[in-house]
């Protein structure tokens, strides 16, 4: 009786414990989530890190060095652009502007289109093809240069730029997802719930939903980098966020005419920012892909 008695506790601790082994073992992603944590971070408390005003600038402190370069000054620790703005307070709020930016336009273009490719895979027939139709000639675009020409249209501005991203990028998902669907809606948990007279509005919501969050979740940590170059991209030829907002392709914009001048850091410190920024996101996406796979993690 004791050795049946002991043999459950032992039971019960060793799955905890290979879940945690597994959990440090299978190339979790520690150095990216740190940087995003960190970008969130700055971009939630930006008011209180900031040491200046990011809009605000001094002419008579125009193109001052970092601290740690002879001409530098400890006020402006990574030095000031051409109108004398902090560079640390900009690339601060830039990393907000960034954050809300690709946070709320991968959010509407997942939802968008998840719900799209959910009732495309489901409903199947005209409506397939209609959806399917529709998201073909969007991929067919060019990504940049269509939301180059939304742009254009709409004008800059933080949101709009939030709509047209979302817009252009919504079709990956409507492409996953509707094939994931396709699969799902022919087992067998699926015709059980017809035959129980479920109405097809509750089966999507209630049981193809749930099944595909996996790959929505894993397709918008893949996209929030691709989302935050097309931001800079667009900031950065003058038709995304409008000045003297701070983001870190404008920031880039306004410094690439003095980087011949030897002013390196107007446009180094912010493209480190995006670096590391869409570095970050595309190694945690990856990482959830392989964990949220079955077929990856050949289980």
């Amino acid at each position: 009786m004791s050795v049946s008695t002991a043999a459950p506790s032992r039971a019960v601790g060793l799955p905890l414990a290979s879940r945690l082994a597994a959990f440090r073992t299978e190339g979790f992603p520690t150095f990216p989530i740190l940087i995003l944590l960190v970008l969130v971070f700055t971009a939630v408390f930006a008011e209180f890190i900031a040491p200046h005003n990011p809009e605000v600038g001094s002419l008579s402190q125009r193109f001052k060095p970092p601290a740690w370069i002879a001409g530098g000054s400890s006020t402006y620790l990574l030095g000031t652009d051409h109108i004398g703005r902090d560079v640390l307070s900009r690339l601060i709020f830039g990393a907000r502007v960034s954050m809300i930016v690709g946070f709320t336009a991968v959010i509407f273009a997942g939802v968008l289109g998840t719900a799209l490719g959910i009732l495309s895979g489901y409903f199947g027939g005209w409506v397939d093809q209609v959806i399917m139709r529709i998201t073909d000639t969007w991929l067919a675009l060019p990504a940049l240069t269509f939301a180059i020409f939304l742009a254009a249209i709409v004008g800059p501005s933080e949101w709009n730029i939030v709509i047209i991203l979302g817009a252009v990028y919504w079709t990956r998902y409507a492409r996953v997802i509707r094939g994931e669907v396709l699969s799902i809606k022919e087992r067998d948990f699926v015709r059980l719930a017809i035959v129980a007279g479920c109405s097809k509005m509750t089966i999507m919501r209630r049981h193809v939903l749930p099944n595909v969050l996996n790959s929505a979740i894993v397709l918008a940590t893949l996209m929030l980098g691709v989302v935050i170059v097309t931001e800079a991209a667009l900031s950065f030829l003058g038709v995304g966020v409008p000045p003297p907002k701070p983001a870190w392709g404008l920031m880039l914009a306004d410094g690439k005419k003095g980087l011949m001048a030897g002013y390196w850091w107007l446009t180094v410190f912010p493209g480190v920012c995006i670096v590391l920024m869409v570095l970050s996101a595309n190694l945690l996406g990856d990482w959830l892909r392989v964990k949220l796979d079955p077929q990856l993690r050949q289980l």
